[in-house]
């Protein structure tokens, strides 16, 4: 039976939210605190590991996506994308800067710290990365390194219109409240599918209200770095 892609992940019934779990508290969110938790080295497991199938018949490419903490005065931000409409993969969706890393890369963070800067002009020199997350393996396959980064405020973007619709960031304290993580699932040929989604709503400078609505990898990849900031303790 092949796994169904999923099209339209808003009509996926929610099942539930996570408001049981503790949000991180705000002192655990600034950047030396978040600095602090990667340099311990403490061990720990991913909640996620990625999709149980992948769609495509082939090995598991490599990638890598960066994932920006942006250190705000109020607190720290992520930065993300919404792919455009025409991608073969993950049309639409919002993602962090990343993609496949190259033979030419040294390891994943410079597979992450190039496509961050080919994707939305992200300049290494505003980025400081503090470490990595586990591998997490997408239903498109690829094995995805997510690499944590804090950047610096004064940065100039130029996003790829091929690749980029928009580039926007969500609050790091949403996020790493599970009262905001969201259970959809479904049954297809008595298999059942499950994913997180963490809607995100603002108002942009015109005035107009804007909704994001993050899911899958991405919205899994953020849920094990909660797990990861709540095992500090």
């Amino acid at each position: 039976m092949t796994t169904p892609r999923i099209t339209d992940p808003e009509a996926v019934p929610v099942v539930g939210t996570d408001h049981h779990l503790p949000a991180i508290p705000p002192q655990r969110l600034c950047a030396p605190a978040v600095r602090a938790r990667f340099a311990c080295g403490r061990d720990w497991q991913p909640e996620i590991a990625g999709d149980a199938r992948v769609l495509l018949d082939r090995a598991p490419a490599p990638a890598a996506v960066l994932v920006p903490l942006v250190e705000r005065d109020e607190h720290l931000s992520v930065l993300l994308t919404r792919r455009t409409a025409h991608l073969r993969d993950h049309a639409g969706q919002i993602s962090f800067p990343g993609g496949r890393q190259e033979d030419s890369d040294a390891d994943a963070v410079a597979a992450a710290l190039r496509e961050a800067h080919e994707e939305v002009g992200l300049a290494p020199s505003h980025v400081e990365v503090v470490g990595t997350l586990p591998v997490y393996t997408t239903i498109t396959a690829f094995r995805v390194t997510p690499v944590v980064a804090l950047v610096r405020p004064g940065f100039e973007l130029a996003p790829d219109p091929f690749e980029v619709d928009e580039v926007f960031e969500v609050p790091l304290p949403f996020l790493m409240t599970p009262a905001h993580h969201r259970r959809h699932a479904f049954e297809f040929g008595g298999q059942r599918r499950q994913f997180l989604s963490m809607p995100w709503t603002t108002t942009g400078a015109d005035g107009v209200a804007r909704r994001y609505f993050i899911w899958g990898a991405t919205a899994a990849m953020l849920r094990n770095l909660y797990r990861f900031l709540a095992d500090a303790a």
